[in-house]
């Protein structure tokens, strides 16, 4: 088994490196003790076989002292020792935790669609605890036993070689209970993490705000209830089944050690009626021989304990060595006075979750359909399909304004994810300003680009900590300006802790139509050169909408803009109108030109938006 997991052992030193030298004071620390506890025996050898014979008062003084001081400098060794282990393995496990947070941070959206949030803190909870364990105990129980193995058989050795012979009579019974035990806890300690992050993705959720809402709206309590338990049952199934096995094997390693330590005080005693040893160095002898089997016994249950130990790692590796399918190149540049060219040349992309499934390793490679859309009076066809854009071309000139029209489904909020490089095209390219995208330090490309989407996230925080999460330098007198911008301010003023007003849980306790102006001064406050709204005014009234457009008329000027709206109103003053069915362009134009050509957006005119008009 360690010979096939010495390359994920040889990784986990590799991030104790930087804590070698705590690591040179504790194993010259676990020596001591292990030296220091090796003396005991041989002081009551001392007591029998001379002190008492020559009833030396002055002997026996000394040999009690030392009976008294060995634990305690045993003690107070050990005291600074385990605070240097945990230093170590709470510094070996930081760094862990915060390679495996910043890779995630990395990983692209693609990412997070195909796995499961609560499956990802499974990981980066319970495997990297267990990760800890298994550092601060286990490895380095390892050590100590393995020292303490070695300085045991040469006391042992030099004490009675005779007895140590039949001690070591033992040793192969213990080599295949030891294997066995190891393969069925590796397989045991896989099912464990697996159930585990089955029970945390449902708490997950279940048990957020928006699954709460679900439950509660549907009835569905008493079936999520029994969801649960039926997932925590197999929690409590696996970790009884783990008990029971490393109990099974902690009996047999004591039963074979009692056997030893019997047979040693039986041929012991009959070499000491026989006079060829004392009765000292068969009790001396006794006692190094049961400290030999308990770390014999402690040695075989290290395959076991290694196995549950290295599994954590596994999943935690799985994570990190997943590489980010939205990279960025080792030349590239930063840009710094954008002027918002945008360019998409031929296009295509698809939603496929290659590489990036943690929790259904099976369903890697596979092409996820676009479903969004069905038939509405004949006016577009299903938008069903796999391909989500095919062959997409526009020229978006500085300042201009792009409206973006079509059925739902039809790949407008696809094209608006792939300009902040949420995704990266299949095949085809998009450039900034005459740069492609790929050739743009990410960071610098978020810095220009702002975006409100559909679905307004907002942190569990003040409605000040969520508008500075767009610029945390920003001023008070800015974070105003660009709420009374978006027509917010006052709303917020009139609450009782004003800025200071924690929003809940994605924002809960606001209204729709609030969570999106706030969105909408969280990005003026930004004020990028790049502006993407994804159906920004589809939560307000009429009146609210008014004056937001009011607002982002004086927002988007000098700006490069794509607008998603189904509502004529947003995009009549449009520079161009790109109206999209199955991942096409099909017609672009402005709001004139488009109604003469009597097609697919004069249709949709015609039927959603004749309210309007």
């Amino acid at each position: 088994m360690l010979k096939e997991k010495w390359g994920l052992i040889r990784r986990v030193f590799h991030y104790a490196r930087p804590y070698r030298t705590r690591i040179y004071i504790l194993l010259a620390l676990i020596l001591i003790t292990t030296m220091l506890s090796l003396v005991q025996p041989l002081v009551f050898r001392d007591l029998i076989d001379i002190t008492v014979e020559e009833d030396d008062l002055s002997r026996l003084n000394t040999m009690a002292v030392l009976l008294f001081v060995l634990p305690v400098v045993n003690g107070l060794i050990s005291i600074y020792k385990t605070r240097l282990n945990a230093a170590v393995s709470e510094g070996v496990v930081f760094d862990l935790r915060h390679d495996l947070y910043s890779h995630l941070q990395d990983m692209s959206i693609r990412f997070y669609t195909n796995n499961r949030t609560g499956e990802l803190l499974s990981r980066l909870n319970n495997d990297v605890r267990d990760a800890q364990r298994a550092i601060s105990s286990t490895i380095i129980n390892t050590v100590t036993l393995i020292v303490k193995f070695v300085a045991l058989l040469i006391v042992m050795g030099l004490l009675e070689w005779r007895l140590l012979l039949f001690g070591l009579l033992l040793l192969p019974i213990y080599i295949p209970i030891s294997k066995r035990a190891s393969k069925y806890m590796d397989h045991t300690a896989r099912e464990k993490a697996y159930r585990d992050a089955a029970m945390n993705t449902l708490m997950h959720e279940t048990l957020n705000i928006g699954g709460a809402f679900l439950v509660k709206l549907f009835g569905q309590r008493r079936a999520e209830i029994a969801r649960f338990d039926e997932h925590a049952g197999a929690v409590r199934d696996i970790h009884i089944e783990k008990a029971r096995i490393n109990e099974q094997f902690s009996v047999w390693s004591k039963l074979l050690g009692a056997f030893g330590i019997a047979g040693v005080y039986w041929i012991g005693g009959y070499l000491v009626l026989e006079g060829v040893f004392t009765i000292g160095t068969i009790i001396a002898f006794a006692a190094y021989l049961s400290q030999f089997y308990s770390v014999l016994q402690s040695i075989s249950e290290l395959p076991p304990s290694l196995a549950t130990s290295l599994v954590s790692f596994e999943r935690v590796f799985e994570v990190i060595d997943l590489p980010p399918d939205i990279q960025e190149r080792p030349n590239a540049v930063t840009l710094k006075d954008v002027k918002g060219h945008v360019r998409f040349e031929d296009v295509r992309f698809t939603y496929t979750s290659e590489d990036v499934n943690l929790h259904d390793p099976n369903r890697k490679g596979q092409v996820t359909a676009v479903f969004s859309g069905a038939e509405s009076n004949g006016i577009y066809r299903s938008q069903a399909r796999v391909q989500a854009l095919d062959g997409v071309s526009l020229d978006a000139r500085p300042g201009q304004l792009i409206a973006l029209v079509g059925p739902s489904g039809a790949g407008k909020t696809t094209m608006t994810y792939l300009i902040p490089r949420l995704y990266d095209p299949d095949s085809g390219a998009i450039y900034l300003d005459g740069h492609d995208l790929r050739d743009i330090t990410l960071d610098s490309l978020a810095e220009h680009i702002g975006m409100v989407t559909q679905d307004t996230y907002l942190f569990h925080d003040t409605i000040e900590m969520n508008l500075r999460y767009a610029k945390p330098d920003a001023t008070m007198e800015d974070i105003i300006a660009a709420c009374k911008a978006a027509h917010i301010h006052d709303f917020i003023s009139e609450l009782p802790d004003g800025y200071q007003t924690i929003v809940g849980e994605r924002g809960y306790r606001l209204s729709g139509g609030e969570k999106q102006r706030i969105a909408i001064a969280r990005v003026i406050l930004k004020a990028p050169q790049i502006l993407v709204l994804d159906e920004a005014t589809s939560h307000l009234d009429s009146q609210s909408e008014k004056l937001i457009q009011d607002a982002m008329e004086r927002v988007i000027k000098g700006r490069t803009s794509f607008v998603i709206a189904h509502r004529l109103s947003t995009i009549q003053s449009a520079d161009q109108i790109l109206v999209m069915n199955r991942g096409e362009i099909v017609e672009r134009g402005t709001h004139d030109e488009l109604l003469a050509k009597n097609g697919l957006y004069a249709q949709l005119h015609h039927t959603q938006f004749s309210l309007e008009v």
